[in-house]
């Protein structure tokens, strides 16, 4: 009659123990913080999508050794857009249903544009790499950007074309997808207020692999220089071109044209080709060298602005969290518009940095000249300093 007995407190105890294993699963589940990568690891943006995750995991690393952010871990997950914009939905999708506290990448702005209609439904803060100025055009307060946005970046280039007595006419060659036609748009706008004319405007389709009709069109409008606006892949394939056909006027363009996988790619073709550059692990700043040291000793390789921007934008998530006090993503979200995080007091952003009512950040920029294969900073320029 014993046996019965022994044998029901027996599967009470293990009852109670096994609902105590959940309980402390759930607890210790509950002090982690979930973060989403949706990133592009195949495809066309595969060199972007890589150096913008590798940038986010060498955060995470840093801030989970020294404590997490207010006393919890990071915990990442990461995803493969294959660089399709439907797969960047769904994955975004995933990330959300995972728990995920926040969502960093897509780094095109293709797959953006769709990925964060579903970030913004479920109210997820959305940290993106994608420069497309229509990005923070569509009034969503749940995106904000790792990188200068083309309507800010392009006044400077043209500021500095301006400068350029022995430039007098351009002709604009861009990829036809939304980060390409933002760039052009931005860049047409932008002249209009200089004395260069644009002599040629030239589209071209991602992934293209032959440029000598675009070259060939540019040498045929007699510009003084050419503005290629085009993503890092493409740009290498058109510097090659570039030399191939002879071209010795000035290539300038924005961050894509003068990293250093394009470096890499277009070997000496690549020398002399100036660029505006939000970021480079070339800046004359202490905490660009260390992260960049960090980073080479981490995968191998010098970080390119996707690192950085993949790097900075989890600190910047940290510096807002620890602002708000709690894991609130709304009181987040709504801290991070209008924040300014200075590198003293938060190191991991590298530089100071603001961020405005739309998502966009206000940061200092550079100018850069590839030089024996590396860039090479030839002028720093000031933050615009908006409100």
């Amino acid at each position: 009659m014993k046996t019965p007995t022994v044998f029901r407190k027996y599967v009470l105890a293990t009852a109670l123990g096994a609902a105590a294993l959940g309980f402390a699963a759930g607890a210790t589940a509950a002090e982690t913080l979930k973060l989403a990568e949706v990133v592009e690891l195949t495809g066309p943006g595969t060199s972007a999508g890589t150096n913008f995750k590798n940038g986010t995991d060498l955060a995470i690393k840093e801030i989970n050794a020294a404590g997490g952010i207010l006393g919890r871990q990071i915990e990442v997950s990461s995803s493969d857009t294959q660089t399709n914009p439907g797969i960047a939905k769904g994955l975004a999708q995933k990330a959300i249903d995972n728990g995920a506290f926040a969502v960093f990448g897509p780094v095109y702005s293709g797959s953006i544009m769709v990925s964060m209609a579903t970030t913004r439904e479920a109210k997820v803060p959305n940290f993106v790499g994608g420069e497309a100025a229509s990005l923070t055009e569509q009034g969503n307060p749940y995106v904000f950007r790792t990188s200068l946005t083309q309507a800010d970046a392009m006044p400077k280039v043209a500021r500095y074309l301006e400068g350029r007595k022995d430039i007098n006419t351009i002709a604009v060659i861009f990829v036809n997808n939304d980060f390409g036609k933002g760039g052009r748009d931005a860049i047409i706008a932008a002249l209009k207020d200089t004395h260069i004319k644009v002599t040629d405007d030239i589209s071209t389709t991602t992934g293209q692999i032959d440029f000598s009709s675009a070259v060939l069109k540019a040498k045929q409008s007699n510009a003084d220089a050419i503005f290629a606006y085009l993503n890092e892949e493409e740009s290498a394939r058109l510097l090659r071109e570039l030399k191939k056909q002879g071209w010795d006027k000035p290539v300038v363009g924005e961050t894509t044209l003068t990293g250093q996988k394009v470096i890499d790619l277009a070997g000496p073709a690549a020398e002399g080709a100036i660029a505006h550059v939000g970021l480079t692990v070339d800046a004359p700043l202490p905490g660009m060298q260390k992260f960049s040291k960090a980073y080479q000793d981490a995968y191998g390789y010098l970080a390119d602005h996707n690192g950085i921007k993949g790097y900075t934008g989890v600190y910047i998530l940290k510096a807002a969290i620890e602002k708000v006090g709690k894991f609130d993503r709304e009181a987040v979200t709504q801290a991070l518009h209008g924040i300014h995080i200075s590198a003293k007091d938060h190191p991991g952003v590298l530089m100071d940095v603001s961020i405005d009512d739309k998502g966009d950040l206000d940061r200092e920029s550079f100018l850069v000249q590839v030089v024996d294969g590396k860039q090479k900073v030839i002028e720093v320029l000031p933050a615009l300093g908006k409100k």
